[in-house]
């Protein structure tokens, strides 16, 4: 009687073990050993064959993610960025992270644009898989702890739980690698919305026209650059050069560094991408309210990584009633100012006479200068008469500190997006 209960015992073990394995989502396996090119493979197989598949679309949507990473990653690392300089002083766990290429090809400004443009397109890749999830119920519990990326394309990915193991030693590294969030309908919202965030700030770069700033400082970034002044690459040219004990300053540094902040005034290149960045930060806007839709209709509460006021989440951080409502507001208000039917207000003149129309400062681009925008005569063009956002009123900005905490607000709205 006794061997039976225990062979039962036993096989109902495997069972057990057998059933989480076949629930294990197969991005999983793909994302853990850090093979994301043939999980990218694995996936779109996956969908094509099973089209309602919305747990293998939201693992690709999240491999992609973090391939567009590893793409940029292994082009820096191919062109030389120089990390080993500007590392130099960090513990050694994240220098190796960050290697130097010793032999790296030459790099031209042309190499740079094309760089950030493959990283737009995978991003756009990703937001696109994301934002065809449609399943209210699905979910993708990952060991995030155990995700491998290999950030300079150099064949040797790492996980967090391998990163804590050096840092806060085995128990730092156990809790790592136990570490799981549930992530559900919602999640694929907010890291869709984080995809338009970035693709945004890209097409931004390459709206511009950055030659110029190229062949003057980029040397100062990468090893071996494409540039008309053969010189800037003779001579030290790492920061921690900048002052030399005993012998002064490195002076020819100190220039290339003033170089690099006065050439801050960009032509536009490409001025239609000023447009298709503002897509981006509405398509972010949008994102951002459907994810709360999501969350706010879950009743389960199983390692959520954003909780609603009812759950508790994985990062044990309450989130209120109180918090949500006004993030919502802050949502419809950004809203208002990305449509151009609120302005900003200017910082110039008499109070509260005109705003900044910022939705023109994307669809009628001119020259960008920050200097001439913190100076006001950058803005004079999208000036207008108008309502000025809440968001400069002392109830919005009483209510946003009230309910965050004032500095705390930042913190906040980078993990709600």
């Amino acid at each position: 009687m006794r061997r039976t209960t225990i062979f039962t015992a036993f096989f109902s073990t495997l069972l057990l073990s057998a059933q989480w394995v076949s629930a294990a989502p197969l991005a999983e396996q793909y994302l853990t050993s850090g093979q994301l090119a043939a999980g990218e493979t694995a996936l779109k197989a996956q969908i094509a064959k099973t089209p309602d598949d919305d747990e293998a679309r939201f693992g690709l949507g999240t491999l992609q993610f973090f391939q567009s990473f590893e793409h940029l990653g292994g082009s820096l690392y191919k062109y030389g960025l120089r990390t080993e300089g500007a590392f130099r002083g960090v513990p050694a766990p994240l220098q190796e992270l960050l290697p130097q290429n010793p032999n790296p090809e030459k790099v031209s400004y042309a190499d740079i644009r094309q760089m950030l443009q493959t990283w737009v397109n995978d991003l756009k890749a990703a937001e696109k898989t994301l934002s065809a999830v449609k399943d209210p119920n699905v979910k993708l519990p990952l060991h995030v702890g155990l995700i491998k990326l290999d950030l300079m394309g150099v064949g040797k990915p790492v996980n967090a739980a391998f990163l804590m193991g050096r840092f806060g030693g085995p128990e730092g590294q156990q809790a790592a690698e136990n570490f799981v969030i549930g992530f559900d309908r919602g999640d694929a919202d907010w890291l869709a919305g984080y995809c338009n965030f970035l693709c945004a700030w890209g097409e931004i770069l390459l709206a511009i026209d950055g030659q110029e700033i190229f062949n003057c400082t980029a040397h100062l970034f990468f090893e071996n650059v494409d540039t008309p002044y053969k010189f800037l690459l003779e001579g030290p040219r790492s920061f921690d050069t900048l002052v030399n004990f005993g012998r002064g300053f490195n002076r020819p540094l100190i220039s290339d560094i003033l170089a690099f902040i006065h050439l801050w005034r960009f032509e536009l290149k490409e001025p239609a991408r000023m447009q298709a960045a503002l897509a981006h930060l509405e398509d972010m806007q949008f994102h951002a309210k459907s994810m709360w839709k999501y969350y706010q209709a879950e009743t389960d509460d199983e390692n959520e990584w954003i909780p609603n006021p009812k759950q508790t989440g994985v990062l044990q951080i309450e989130v209120t009633q109180e918090m949500l409502d006004t993030w919502l507001a802050v949502l419809d208000e950004t809203g208002l100012v990305l449509q151009g039917k609120k302005l900003i207000p200017f910082w110039r003149g008499k109070p509260g006479a005109q705003g900044v129309n910022l939705r023109r400062v994307f669809t009628e681009p001119r020259m960008i200068d920050p200097f001439l925008w913190v100076q006001g005569t950058a803005a004079a063009p999208y000036l207008e008469k108008g309502p000025i956002t809440d968001f400069a009123s002392p109830e919005m900005l009483g209510r946003i500190n009230g309910t965050f905490g004032g500095v705390r607000f930042f913190t906040m709205a980078f993990w709600f997006n």
